[in-house]
């Protein structure tokens, strides 16, 4: 339970979580039009999208075009240690959606606390996510964040139990909204109302909750201990596990591989065609010449060599000053399909 001084209830600021999304959007207006002083924090980390550099570009644009400031938040290595052990367990793939929102609360909680303001926003909406956002998991994670009584839901506030600033007269609960499941026409309509025409469009968003990309990440969690610089390796390419230490990225376009050689570590090798273009391959792990010889076939078994009969030279290096020849053959179909992540 927040405990505050008796002047609390005089301040009128409170802090949104805002993602870029309609209802995090919705539910910051919503406040701010009843003449409160809203300010929007964005929590990012690195699942919150391919390119968090544009991810943060169109956060900030979105809250704009919603007359919403915004303040971005690092809070990847806390993250990590969640999403190693989630108390709370998973969704359908790697998202511990519940145990996310706690965190974020909690430090949004510490931002409250510093920022003199009287309560926290969110843009939930019950019944909208099947996992988070049931009416018994809405009051776990408020409980769970120390928030009794100070996390206000005004897409759905009227559905739920009075918060505190509605109690006190801060908030007019008759202004807030009765919004339950997953249809989102009275947002949309809400959108229109407002004049908000910048968000993200609904289901995108967390790589978390992505296939592809989940079964990636649960591969590197096999070999334990996961750091930034692997995951945002998830990212691009490729992905192939020659041996339990041992991976392969290979690049699929240009972007792929500026990315993939930008993220290389001093002991990780790259391969290239020597004297064609082609993708550009990074080997980290087990350096042996077998491994070195694995991903050198699989550099020519995804370039335009691939149906060629005579082997082709690529190019290695751990340093470009000390880079090595080697010949390869491309792989049979099967055996790259086993070794894909």
């Amino acid at each position: 339970m927040v405990i505050l001084d008796k002047g609390f209830f005089m301040r009128r600021k409170a802090i949104a979580l805002v993602s870029g999304g309609l209802d995090s959007l919705l539910a910051a207006r919503v406040i701010a039009d009843q003449g409160i002083e809203v300010r929007g924090v964005c929590f990012v980390m690195p699942f919150a999208s391919r390119d968090i550099s544009a991810f943060k570009g169109r956060v900030r644009e979105a809250c704009a075009d919603a007359g919403i400031s915004v303040s971005m938040v690092d809070i990847s290595e806390e993250f990590l240690q969640i999403l190693e052990r989630p108390e709370h367990g998973f969704g359908s793939n790697l998202n511990p959606c519940i145990d996310c929102k706690i965190l974020m609360l909690r430090r949004a909680r510490e931002i409250m606390e510093k920022e003199d303001a009287a309560f926290i926003i969110t843009g939930e909406v019950l019944g909208e996510r099947p996992m988070s956002q049931r009416k018994d998991a809405l009051n776990r994670i408020e409980k769970k964040s120390l928030l009794d009584g100070y996390l206000l839901r005004p897409l759905s506030a009227r559905l739920l139990k009075v918060t505190v600033p509605e109690k006190e007269g801060i908030v007019d609960r008759d202004a807030l909204f009765d919004i339950q499941g997953r249809s989102r026409e009275r947002q949309f309509k809400l959108a229109e109302e407002y004049g908000i025409r910048e968000f993200f469009s609904p289901g995108g968003g967390c790589l978390l909750t992505d296939p592809e990309f989940s079964r990636r990440l649960g591969d590197l969690m096999g070999e334990g201990g996961l750091k930034l610089d692997d995951i945002k390796l998830l990212k691009y390419g490729r992905h192939f596990r020659l041996d339990d230490g041992t991976k392969v990225v290979v690049g699929r376009n240009e972007k792929d591989n500026a990315g993939i050689a930008a993220l290389k570590k001093d002991h990780d090798v790259l391969l290239r065609l020597k004297e064609k273009t082609g993708p550009c391959i990074l080997l980290r792990g087990q350096l042996s010449p077998l491994n070195i010889e694995k991903a050198a076939s699989l550099c020519v078994s995804h370039s335009k060599s691939r149906n060629s009969r005579l082997p082709e030279k690529i190019r290695y290096w751990t340093d470009v000053m000390d880079a090595r020849d080697i010949c390869a053959d491309p792989l049979a179909m099967e055996e790259i399909e086993a070794m894909r992540v």
